[in-house]
């Protein structure tokens, strides 16, 4: 049973590999070019994950079945603190560290949209996955609001003066928000079918080709002079320490199975491919966060599948 919870995981992280491997081959033969690869990007950001967040929010979400929604926002705020609080102490004890802004961004902010959502999407069943969905988009509004907000001003090596609202138009909060206040109201009643089955076709391409953008975008990282140390302690952190902290953290405490499954899920996925938009917007050495990025994504098909394994055999899950 052990062996073959951890090939039900593996596997399904496997398939995620594949799905960016698509993408990855798409860049690096040049059958598109980095042109194309942006304008995918942005119709992912814009129109099928809008209409994924829509259709899974408007057609499942309720105030009534999910009372305690408010605290998945805090659990992406406790997730980046503790992420940052580890960083810190490891910036305490290896002061000649290199590009300490770029290790703690990366230590701190995890690829906490794409990944998850294929993941459960892959190991659970339409009607847990539901569940998981709206518990994804909650957390997202934590934490797209502290990394363009706290994050931008970590990473950046100059001032930032002011926090830039325009970050937050094009992001996933803007499509859960309008949700909520739509649920809020009452007007999810009145949105006829018609308009609901092609949101839902929109939304359901939204996992492939996001997983394709993001392999075309591990492809197209520009990488300066490898930095192997700062890299094997990103990598130490994010995908062996913080998951680990986390699993005892919900074993210790026993949360619901789902909840737990969430923030363990969400402490080992590797750091966010966000922070390499962020330091190419803002002329930050991209080196360390495009080489820790790249390897971290490799390394997570083996990682993620032993936690998620660990997780559900203590807990019965499965």
């Amino acid at each position: 049973m052990f062996i073959l919870s951890f090939q039900t995981t593996f596997l399904a992280s496997l398939q995620i590999l594949m799905m960016a491997l698509v993408g990855y081959v798409l860049i690096r033969k040049r059958m598109i070019n980095e042109e194309a690869l942006g304008t995918f990007s942005w119709l992912v950001i814009n129109v099928f994950l809008p209409s994924f967040i829509l259709s899974q929010l408007l057609g499942n979400f309720s105030f009534q079945l999910y009372p305690n929604w408010w605290i998945f926002p805090l659990l992406s705020f406790a997730v980046t603190l503790g992420g940052f609080a580890v960083g810190q102490v490891v910036l305490l004890c290896y002061k000649e560290a290199a590009a300490k802004k770029e290790f703690l961004s990366l230590v701190s902010f995890q690829n906490s949209g794409y990944l998850p959502l294929i993941l459960v999407a892959t190991l659970f069943s339409p009607e847990q996955a539901q569940i998981l969905y709206v518990y994804i988009f909650l957390f997202l509004i934590g934490f797209d609001l502290v990394l363009w907000s706290w994050g931008v001003r970590v990473l950046a090596r100059q001032p930032i003066e002011k926090f830039e609202i325009r970050n937050l138009i094009h992001s996933p909060v803007v499509a859960i928000l309008a949700s909520l206040v739509m649920i809020t109201w009452g007007f999810q009643k009145f949105v006829p079918l018609f308009i609901m089955k092609p949101l839902k076709m929109l939304g359901d391409c939204t996992l492939p080709l996001a997983m394709i953008v993001l392999g075309g975008n591990l492809a197209a990282l520009r990488a300066s002079e490898f930095k192997s140390r700062e890299i094997g302690l990103v990598l130490m952190i994010k995908l062996l320490v913080l998951p680990l902290v986390a699993l005892s953290v919900v074993l210790i405490f026993r949360m619901d199975f789902l909840i737990g499954f969430l923030i363990v899920l969400e402490a080992a996925v590797p750091s966010a491919v966000s922070l390499s938009v962020i330091a190419r917007h803002y002329k930050i050495e991209e080196g360390l966060i495009n080489q820790a990025l790249f390897l971290g994504h490799l390394a997570c098909v083996v990682t993620i599948p032993v936690f998620l394994m660990l997780y559900t055999r203590l807990r019965g899950g499965f």
